[in-house]
């Protein structure tokens, strides 16, 4: 009797070590999830920041696109995007760009717009979002002048005619 006494003491003292084990276990596993969690997050920002340089540079090439083309209009500057969906300046269908793209960092497909000094024409795009690059060096010497940008709209993809 005495022996079956002790084995349940045992037991109820290893249930308690058990217990902290298994709080332990979800404590690390928390820890870990949240190290991957900051991770992932940091490497899917750095993947729209990619994007918004490719499908900035898609604006840009698009505006000078349709400066340098035009029947007797060369330099004219679309007067809204969808201008350069279909240049009304052609009868025929002429497109410089295939869609307006959703600006990866505001997953809308809003822009701000760079316009002329007229007001007429558009020069550029630049994104709506007041987020901090995690970029800030090493860019293309045309777009050296975002280096230290504190915000994406900072980051202007704008068509310099030469």
């Amino acid at each position: 009797m005495v022996g079956a006494a002790r084995s349940l003491q045992r037991a109820g003292q290893q249930r308690g070590f058990t217990y902290i084990a298994l709080l332990l276990a979800v404590a690390v596993q928390g820890a870990v999830l949240a190290a991957t969690a900051s991770v992932w997050h940091t490497a899917q920002k750095r993947e729209r920041e990619r994007e918004l340089l490719f499908v900035g540079e898609q604006f840009r090439s698009a505006i000078r696109a349709y400066a340098q083309t035009g029947p007797g209009t060369a330099g004219q500057l679309p007067a809204t995007l969808d201008d350069l969906l279909l240049d009304p300046r052609f009868p025929g269908t002429r497109r410089h760009l295939r869609k307006v793209f959703v600006d990866p960092m505001t997953w809308k497909a809003e822009w701000g717009l760079v316009r002329t000094p007229d007001g007429r024409g558009i020069l550029g795009v630049y994104s709506l979002s007041p987020e901090k690059p995690l970029k800030t060096a090493n860019f293309r010497p045309a777009d050296r002048a975002w280096e230290g940008a504190n915000s994406y709209s900072e980051w202007k993809f704008v068509y310099k005619p030469q």
